[in-house]
């Protein structure tokens, strides 16, 4: 069997991917901040928990330590956590800030180092780098979430051309908005005197909720992709694209170029 290390499987699209590559004769490695969060999955069959902060690299290392003990031999590693912030620039706290870009960015890059040399010494291994149409373009209000996803589709790109020599893939997986806990759980700043950074507000938590009402099928695809791409890995990096809205997205910025696709933009969310 293929095993394959999961983080931020406590939920949302990281815990149905656990259940569904659980499923289909994997070995899930279903890592989260605290084991409470993995509770209704522990006693599934195929599925390990294991407590792991990907802010904390000696977490990871403490974690990593255990798992390989269990485990000696990955497959793949989706690297899942991921928390949002919407924020106005001017609003922002920097506590914030910090925690989105540790969780978002600093976390792939903590767990890509650790289990480098793992791959490494195996002659095999792959990274799927969850990102979002965040990773592909900017809008309103996407200010910290948008950059670091930015950022972890640079690293990514850079990280597979150090690892082409050892058979390590690396890939990264885009899409909107899809009915799980994580719109309601994205921090947000208060409201303010301003009235227009209010009305945004309003505006754009609206449209995102409402969007991912209406993705119902989006986080199945999503689950599906994520299989095939772990048991078909691609030597070349590659960014896969899942959905309607992340697809749309992608053609639009592309073909429309960036002023006309900003206009666009503005038109439907300002």
């Amino acid at each position: 069997m293929k095993t394959v290390l999961i983080t931020g499987a406590g939920g949302g699209i990281g815990k149905q991917t656990a259940i569904y590559f659980a499923k289909n004769n994997w070995n899930v490695l279903a890592t989260s901040l605290h084991l409470d969060h993995t509770k209704d999955i522990k006693h599934l069959p195929n599925i390990y928990c294991y407590e792991l902060d990907v802010t904390c690299s000696e977490s990871i290392t403490n974690a990593s330590k255990i798992i390989l003990e269990n485990h000696p031999k990955i497959d793949t590693i989706i690297n899942n956590a991921g928390i949002g912030y919407r924020s106005f620039v001017e609003l922002s706290e920097d506590e914030k800030i910090d925690d989105i870009v540790k969780v978002n960015w600093l976390g792939v890059v903590k767990m890509c180092r650790a289990f480098i040399p793992v791959f490494r010494q195996q002659n095999f291994g792959q990274f799927i780098n969850i990102t979002s149409v965040a990773g592909l373009v900017n809008l309103p209000l996407g200010n910290f979430y948008h950059s670091t996803k930015q950022a972890v589709e640079s690293f990514s790109e850079c990280m597979a051309y150090e690892l082409i020599d050892f058979n390590i893939s690396v890939s990264t997986v885009q899409f909107g908005n899809a009915p799980t806990s994580f719109q309601s759980n994205v921090t947000k700043c208060g409201g303010t005197e301003i009235c227009s950074y209010n009305k945004l507000m309003d505006k754009i938590s609206t449209l995102l909720e409402n969007k991912s009402g209406k993705n119902a099928d989006l986080p199945q695809q999503i689950v599906e992709k994520l299989f095939s791409i772990a048991e078909n890995p691609n030597k070349s990096f590659r960014r896969y694209t899942i959905g309607f809205d992340a697809n749309l997205m992608k053609i639009l910025r592309r073909r429309l170029g960036y002023r006309m696709f900003n206009f666009i933009i503005r038109r439907f969310t300002l």
